[in-house]
Parts: structure tokens; sequence; C-alpha cells
């Protein structure tokens, strides 16, 4: 399946925003995610399913000032 993932096109073969995060290696740093626009509650990862072409946002909060 093709995802935009933070504004880059991915091949990839997860299912779900846990799976995503996981086949990219970024488990720790992700804070909140983002599908077309609709932010998906952190419990609801493992259970949402991903489609063709969607839209992905994946955030982490960065501190400064």
């Amino acid at each position: 399946m093709t995802l935009h993932v933070n504004g880059q096109e991915l091949k990839t073969d997860a299912k779900t925003i846990k799976e995503l995060i996981k086949e990219l290696q970024i488990e720790k740093q992700v804070m909140a995610a983002a599908v077309n626009m609709n932010v998906i509650k952190q419990e609801n990862w493992e259970t949402h399913e991903l489609n063709d072409n969607d839209d992905v946002e994946l955030l982490r909060f960065v501190g400064g000032g």
C-alpha cells in the first residue's frame, strides 16, 4: 500500500498506525498521529486501519523557546 507520511510517499505493508510507527522505528518519538487530518488517539493506534493513499502525520513535541 502507498501512504503519504509527513509529506513523503511511502510503500508499506503496515495495516495500522502502530505497525507503521514500529516499521519506521520511531516508537519512542511519536506523541500524536493524524490520518487524513483527523487526530487518532494513542489508545486507538493498534486498531485504526490505514488505507491506500492515506495522508498520515506523525508528530513529536520538541521543547524550546
